[in-house]
């Protein structure tokens, strides 16, 4: 057993048996998780909650953060906003100088309040939404991820400018902030560059049904040259296959929900083509110089390859956390904060500026454009959109 697998698994041992009882002492850094390792929220925080883990261990192996060492503990949110906030409460309880919320506004947003109210500095590891920003969560929040005026506008751009889809139909499920914005954001900038929208359609995620949506797409006099599908879950792979079980065989983009290794298996080779999604990286040596260095910190901890970007995430907000705080020399909120604000990150996930919090501390990051081909995903490269939506 290599010392940073000896580190992780006792650290992942703490993390389980003193959740609750154990306060941060002095003489360490105690970074508090509210992920959701259950629910509909899981497939991705938990990936994130791996790549967080890995940073814990790689952090201690290199002398920690401000020449003290790092102790990561995840309270499983369950994929319910209220059992999110009481687990950021308790994780604050514990003395934790630091908040990781979950993937999303909806369900991470409570751990980023109570983060603002305990005066810390609170990240989400993915979240895209634009609500989550510090006009809405306050002056020492922040997500990791671009928001989804940046990642509509990349959809947008990829249809319209690379593939030449002119026309498109646009399905969004009504399930959380996260699809309905997504959404908006694409059909905006699609229709700002030039690109017709056939129609607007809805879904609700665990409907389970998406024959009325066929009907009315079937019916359209002109057929879409690109559908966009804003969903969630397992739903994102059920509305694929009835859209192809009826031969509606258009191309499909998405959002970083696609990232999802069991929505690849799912559609598998007869069913995952001619599918692209935005998403946060790769997991390649082609995406970062770094991600090689990484990719083998990964496979010592777990035994294998990471299988979706969000891996990437859940590091690159540990080591973000860590250097704001190196920059600051203090894990106090309002000066990390000042350090994110301030500062120019390298990131896994692509170089990250803030802006400050008058403007919402907006992420200006690029995307990643990922395709399936046979179900496996395939790296197209960074893209970056020119005049993406305001928020």
């Amino acid at each position: 057993m290599t010392r940073a697998t000896f580190m992780l698994s006792a650290l992942a041992t703490a993390a389980v048996l003193t959740a609750g009882t154990v306060r941060a002492g002095e003489d360490e850094i105690l970074i508090g998780g509210a992920l959701s390792l259950t629910g509909v929220q899981a497939p991705l925080d938990e990936p994130g909650f791996k790549g967080a883990r890995v940073a814990v261990a790689f952090l201690n192996d290199n002398g920690g953060v401000l020449g003290k060492p790092v102790r990561f503990v995840n309270i499983d949110g369950k994929s319910d906003p209220v059992t999110v906030g009481n687990a950021a409460v308790e994780l604050i309880d514990q003395g934790a100088d630091f908040i990781v919320a979950p993937c999303d506004f909806d369900f991470g947003g409570p751990a980023s309040r109570e983060a603002q109210a305990a005066g810390l500095v609170g990240i989400s590891t993915c979240a895209s939404d634009p609500l989550y920003s510090s006009w809405s969560l306050g002056d020492k929040q922040f997500t990791l991820s671009m928001w989804n005026t940046t990642m509509g506008a990349t959809a947008a751009e990829f249809a319209y400018n690379e593939k030449g889809w002119k026309t498109a139909y646009v399905v969004t499920d009504q399930f959380i902030a996260y699809t309905k914005s997504l959404s908006k954001y694409f059909l905006e900038h699609f229709a700002n560059i030039g690109g017709r929208i056939l129609l607007e359609d809805t879904y609700t995620n665990g409907d389970n049904d998406f024959s009325a949506q066929l009907a009315r797409l079937q019916a359209l006099e002109e057929k879409p040259e690109v559908i966009f599908i804003s969903s969630y879950g397992s739903d994102i792979a059920f509305i694929i296959r009835s859209l192809r079980e009826v031969g509606i065989d258009a191309p499909v983009v998405g959002g970083d929900s696609y990232d999802d290794p069991a929505l690849h298996e799912a559609l598998g080779e007869r069913f995952g083509n001619d599918i692209y999604y935005v998403t946060h990286t790769f997991m390649s040596p082609e995406a970062h110089p770094d991600m090689p260095k990484f990719l083998e910190l990964y496979r010592e901890m777990y035994g294998e390859d990471p299988d979706t970007a969000f891996v990437a995430t859940g590091w690159d907000t540990i080591m973000l956390l860590a250097q704001a705080a190196e920059i600051a020399g203090t894990t106090e909120g309002d000066a990390v904060a000042r350090a994110l604000e301030n500062n120019e990150f390298e990131l896994l996930t692509g170089k990250l500026r803030y802006k400050n919090a008058a403007e919402g501390h907006e992420p200006d990051k690029a995307a990643a454009m990922v395709a399936l081909e046979a179900g496996e995903p395939v790296f197209l490269g960074w893209r970056r959109p020119q005049n993406p939506p305001k928020p």
